[in-house]
């Protein structure tokens, strides 16, 4: 698994021009999944996720978490975070997760974060969107199964 953090001021997202997702303060997530990942690896990155503190505190050092700012979380699936381009030009995907494998973990990965408390915002899984988002910091981080 495969998620890209990125701390935001506000984000959404647009299905054929119509927001299907939007929040101010807080996480822009790109989760992508490979056929591997189980739930005990989702439930270890969704643990990481709400707890780490990246918000600024009034020294401006990264030292709040998500909770403390009150933030909220737009989840977007992103199968090409398993792209491999090794070789050619053209990537490939092969270790992406199937589209079924993919969407139970999805969802899965959103119910755990909510279980945290959080609101939890999405995009369509499988459908092309168009995602704005106005970063703060600019701060994003990579969090990758196999570094945990």
């Amino acid at each position: 698994m495969r998620v890209v953090i990125q701390r935001v001021k506000s984000a959404k997202v647009s299905v054929e021009n119509r927001v299907v997702g939007e929040i101010g303060k807080g996480y822009l997530l790109l989760v992508g999944f490979k056929s591997e990942d189980e739930n005990k690896t989702i439930d270890k990155i969704a643990e990481k996720i709400v707890n780490l503190r990246i918000f600024g505190d009034e020294n401006d050092k990264m030292n709040l978490d998500l909770a403390t700012v009150k933030g909220e979380i737009l989840s977007v699936s992103q199968f090409t975070l398993y792209a491999d381009i090794s070789t050619g030009r053209r990537p490939s995907f092969i270790k992406s997760a199937s589209a079924d494998s993919a969407l139970t973990m999805y969802e899965y990965f959103n119910e755990k974060l909510k279980e945290y408390g959080f609101t939890v915002k999405t995009g369509v899984f499988q459908e092309m969107m168009d995602v704005e988002l106005i970063n703060d910091g600019p701060v994003t981080i990579m969090i990758d199964s196999e570094d945990l």
